[in-house]
């Protein structure tokens, strides 16, 4: 055997292709190889951003959703103010008619919208006459001017209703009446007399042309009264102490928590007696020889109306309408009467039930009851 068999490299003499040498390796192998990693490299950084773009992807898409829902979320805000401005136009609105309807309906009336044509003015004296009420001298007087004023009107009649009140404001009224018809000679003034014509009432009745009664009217009271209450024994009782400081000796004058004097009685008596005096003078000067000579006739006590006819405080029956269609001849009747609004009604039955209280406990010489 040759010893050539043996060397090493001796690959070509017996055929063998089983061993290679990778330095021996054709180039197009090796770079097969070398673009296999690296087609396998891109394609795993084409997947990196390929899943980082679906990744983008479901990021703007989850963006897009809550944008969407805030979106959603403001408008659906927006249409619920929307509608509760809505609302809250319509219930203001309506609110706005309500009042305005209520404006229309006790809109004070002030004789403007008078009818064309011959009619019976009528104007209401109800309630206590106080200053403030309803019945005041304030009222009274203007709703009178404007009824003598008007031409249209044939005569006026003072619809009666009331318990009395201030002796003052009742002569303030009466006053005026006796001016008024000085003024107009030719306008009669009549007094139509519903449930109650007493006292500061009368006092204003009295001037009238004629008094017009209903057989159970209740007519006279032709007094003055004062009351009050007396607290002296009642803060003893309770151990309270009295303190009263005055500048001026009877300062302290018909004072409830202190002792009532036979002074302070006495002086009180003389002022009630010269109101009084001037009570009966204004019904002798309204009525006339038309009264009675009765004993008890200005001694306070009130009467129906069948016995005041016969003792001359009123003139025979009727109401407003009959009154207006038989002696004045002017069927139609058109309310002169200054009526307050609606919320001034309701404050001035709060301030009239306040004033009657406190009347109880304070003293009003001139009050007429």
């Amino acid at each position: 055997m040759s010893d050539e068999t043996n060397k090493p490299g001796s690959n070509e003499s017996n055929g063998d292709d089983s061993v290679k040498d990778p330095w021996t390796e054709s180039p197009s192998q090796a770079d097969s190889v070398e673009k296999s990693g690296t087609a396998q490299a891109l394609a795993d950084a084409q997947q990196k951003i390929k899943e980082k773009n679906q990744h983008a992807n479901e990021d703007e898409e989850s963006q897009d959703w809550q944008r969407d829902l805030i979106n959603r979320l403001a408008f659906a805000s927006l249409n619920e103010q929307r509608r509760s401005r809505r609302w809250s136009i319509f219930f203001k609105s309506l609110f706005f008619v309500y009042l305005f309807s209520l404006f229309l309906v006790y809109m004070p009336d002030d004789g403007s919208d008078l009818a064309v044509g011959k009619h019976t003015a009528v104007i209401e004296v109800s309630g206590p006459i106080m200053d403030g009420a309803l019945a005041s001298a304030d009222s009274v007087i203007t709703s009178m001017r404007k009824a003598f004023k008007e031409s249209n009107a044939r005569a006026i009649v003072l619809r009666v209703n009331s318990p009395g009140g201030s002796a003052v404001q009742a002569g303030y009224i009466y006053d005026e009446i006796v001016r008024l018809r000085k003024k107009y000679p030719d306008k009669k003034l009549y007094s139509v007399v519903t449930d109650m014509c007493a006292s500061a009432a009368y006092y204003i009745a009295s001037a009238s042309d004629a008094i017009y009664v209903d057989k159970a009217s209740l007519v006279g009271s032709i007094g003055v009264l004062t009351d009050g209450f007396g607290f002296v024994e009642g803060i003893k009782k309770l151990g309270v102490e009295r303190r009263l400081l005055t500048a001026g000796e009877n300062k302290g004058f018909l004072d409830p928590f202190s002792p009532l004097t036979q002074s302070d009685k006495r002086h009180m008596k003389s002022i009630l007696d010269n109101v009084h005096v001037q009570f009966i003078e204004a019904v002798k000067r309204g009525r006339g020889d038309r009264l009675l000579d009765h004993d008890d006739l200005f001694s306070g006590l009130i009467w129906t109306g069948e016995r005041s006819i016969a003792l001359g405080l009123s003139d025979g029956y009727g109401s407003t309408s009959s009154v207006a269609r038989d002696v004045v001849n002017a069927e139609r009747l058109v309310d002169y009467t200054l009526h307050p609004g609606y919320l001034d009604r309701f404050a001035e039955r709060i301030g009239v039930s306040v004033a009657n209280t406190l009347s109880l406990l304070f003293t009003t010489p001139t009050i007429m009851r």
